[in-house]
């Protein structure tokens, strides 16, 4: 992973060019007047797709779940 650095001016006209290699884990640091201003980084994206129901009978639920909690002494 690389980091580029682009003025403020180059970014308005490459960031078409430039969004990709954000994407692909390179940073870029945007500068105005010699002086670092921000920095552009990509997403982090899940790893892996989540299935629903995959730990489906590994939770237990109690029936009174739900049921009011007992009134306290306050």
């Amino acid at each position: 992973m690389a980091t580029m650095t682009v003025t403020v001016q180059d970014i308005q006209h490459r960031l078409p060019e430039l969004l990709p290699l954000i994407s692909k884990g390179n940073t870029i640091i945007i500068e105005k007047d010699k002086q670092p201003l921000a920095q552009l980084i990509g997403l982090k994206r899940a790893s892996k797709k989540r299935v629903a129901g995959l730990n489906r009978g590994k939770i237990h639920v109690s029936a009174d779940f739900d049921s009011p909690l007992p009134r306290s002494g306050l």
